[in-house]
């Protein structure tokens, strides 16, 4: 793709949240490569570092994708989106041209120190790579290729439905896994509220689930969710005070 196109790539995707009064934009464009894994139907691509489980039934689909350490930044990752496209002047002969996909982040691409950076071990620090869904990446290469170089882009997420809390745990211990988070996708920080409570801080777990040892059952729940862009939504009484382990909740409102 043309650095002209992509600058008007990034131009409309601007002037679109703009219009629309979205919160969180798009960034600049970006250079990286990207592999597949996960198989044609992306089933090996369940169950990953983010904690989405299923993305089938969790509304993330099979345009997802896995982020290396330089991207993936521990966890906070989680649930970005990116615009990705093959950069078909590096690689004429494995990238479709002008053609892009948006993936989004549901797994750790790990490093694999056996091998060298350029050759095998692509999810090396300090690599950028996106090691996408097969369905996902067969958006923008040819299977035989394998890898590719990309250009890609942070963008808001387009999410279905309202925000989405599956509390597990037990009496004195729950976790909370938060999904289908729109805009800028990724959480920031979460506060909890039983109905017989103040607000607190819940603790940051791993991938996309949130902690605190508050004892909350027989209470509705209500959550302040902050982005990582900084918009700040509150869920009021999004669990009624008969709320069982296991369950999930959608909001009526989104980001």
């Amino acid at each position: 793709m043309a650095k002209n196109s992509i600058f008007a790539l990034v131009i409309i995707s601007i002037c679109h949240s703009f219009i629309n009064g979205e919160a969180f934009t798009a960034s600049g464009w970006y250079s990286a490569h990207a592999t597949f894994y996960g198989g044609s139907d992306a089933s090996g691509t369940m169950a990953g570092a983010c904690g989405y489980g299923n993305t089938y039934t969790t509304g993330y689909g099979v345009a997802t994708t896995a982020l290396s350490t330089a991207l993936f930044n521990g966890g906070a990752s989680c649930g970005q989106c990116y615009r990705i496209v093959c950069d078909y002047t590096l690689d004429p002969q494995f990238c479709i041209n002008g053609k892009e996909v948006t993936v989004t982040a549901i797994d750790f691409c790990p490093p694999n120190w056996s091998e060298p950076s350029d050759n095998g071990g692509w999810c090396n620090p300090p690599r950028q790579h996106f090691d996408m869904s097969e369905p996902a990446w067969l958006n923008i290469g040819i299977y035989v290729g394998g890898i590719v170089p990309v250009l890609y882009q942070r963008v808001p997420c387009k999410k279905h439905g309202g925000v989405r809390f599956t509390i597990n745990g037990n009496e004195w211990w729950n976790t909370v896994l938060i999904t289908n988070v729109a805009e800028a996708g990724s959480i920031q920080s979460v506060s909890i509220q039983g109905s017989n409570t103040n607000w607190m801080t819940m603790s940051w777990n791993w991938g996309a689930n949130w902690v605190t040892s508050a004892v909350l059952v027989g209470q509705s729940i209500s959550f302040m969710v902050t982005a990582s862009d900084g918009e700040v939504q509150t869920f009021t009484n999004i669990a009624p005070s008969n709320w069982e382990f296991g369950q999930t909740f959608s909001s009526l409102v989104q980001f």
